[in-house]
């Protein structure tokens, strides 16, 4: 997935390149025979890697193999996505491997009902990619980016009913600002919100290019940042209508509750908001203790079922950056499941 709608396009293949494909694989610990839940499809570029590495498990590194030179063994990836799009389009992509590869649309929070359907319960490995892809960052119909000036959706599900225009219309500037500097971090959002109040007053802001627009005439722009300054007022408002930090938080549960033992959790994040959730969740189900601190003795009785495998986070090489340059602010972080009576 992509971190942030104001990163610099360069040209790239017409599906979205997997970040960290390799860390990934050999983080979960692909095997011949797995169960593995892919719950950020997108493209299929993780799923993908998965299935090659499920077809030679004598190597960790998948990323050179064409598409057609290999078939998984036996095992399975379920696929899951918001995006039914992105199922469909995924789905054909990796139609080759035939019942090894399954996709459905859905939220990753309800992994163990989804997985339920598809005749599976505890897999070996689950995948948690964050934030949106390329494809629907750099594709219109999303509204998404300001790279195409188009209306201000912003929804991964289209059957959802909110969108980032019902926010930007209806929101007042308490809510408005609270949302830029919570799910944001901008430093201009009160600013923002008043000036986004005062323009509605005339007609409704519904497109990406208009909002834009008045973002950088309040902000402004210096020459030589590569970052437009729309880019955290864009993410608010679509952490905002998809409910990803909700949504983490109960995929994370949902994850843990459907991994066997020694099963891995696999996370890439791209920004502070999600990773700070991603690191904190891992350390208290991690930890021996979870009382306040100051007690004299432990009355918590907590039980970990989870062991941290990277203390430092993953991040992309140099090499993985400057192929894909929106990799560079990906965070990897593993976890594996034990025995929570251990």
């Amino acid at each position: 997935m992509s971190p942030a709608s104001g990163d610099t396009v360069m040209p790239s293949p017409y599906y979205h390149l997997p970040v960290l494909a390799d860390e990934v694989i050999s983080g979960l610990s692909v095997n011949r025979g797995g169960i593995y839940l892919d719950g950020t499809l997108g493209d299929g570029g993780h799923s993908l890697a998965i299935l090659r590495a499920m077809s030679q498990p004598d190597s960790t590194s998948t990323t050179d193999l064409p598409e057609e030179d290999h078939q998984a063994g036996p095992g399975m990836v379920l696929g899951i996505d918001l995006d039914r799009r992105a199922v469909d389009g995924a789905a054909g992509r990796l139609e080759s491997f035939g019942p090894v590869f399954r996709a459905t649309q859905g939220n990753y929070t309800d992994m163990a009902s989804l997985a339920a359907r598809h005749g599976l319960g505890q897999v070996d490995g689950v995948l948690l990619d964050l934030g949106f892809s390329s494809r629907q960052v750099d594709r219109p119909g999303y509204g998404l980016s300001f790279q195409n000036d188009e209306p201000l959706d912003m929804r991964y599900d289209l059957s959802q009913e909110i969108t980032a225009a019902d926010l930007v219309n209806n929101y007042n500037e308490t809510e408005l600002t609270d949302l830029f500097r919570r799910l944001g971090e901008e430093p201009r959002a009160r600013a923002l919100a008043r000036a986004i109040v005062r323009e509605r007053t005339a007609r409704p802001i519904g497109a990406t290019g208009e909002l834009a627009a008045l973002v950088e005439r309040i902000v402004g722009r210096k020459r030589a940042h590569r970052i437009h300054p729309a880019t955290r007022v864009f993410q608010a408002l679509r952490i905002a209508v998809n409910r990803e930090l909700e949504n983490l938080q109960a995929g994370l549960e949902a994850a843990v509750g459907l991994l066997r033992p020694e099963g891995r959790l696999a996370v890439i994040s791209y920004h502070s908001l999600e990773d700070r959730i991603v690191k904190n969740f891992l350390a208290h189900r991690s930890a021996i203790c979870v009382c306040p601190p100051g007690l004299p003795q432990c009355v918590c009785g907590q039980m970990p079922d989870l062991a941290i495998v990277n203390r430092r986070i993953i991040r992309p090489t140099d090499e993985e950056v400057a192929f894909n340059p929106r990799s560079r602010s990906a965070r990897l972080r593993l976890a594996r499941r034990i025995q929570s009576d251990l």
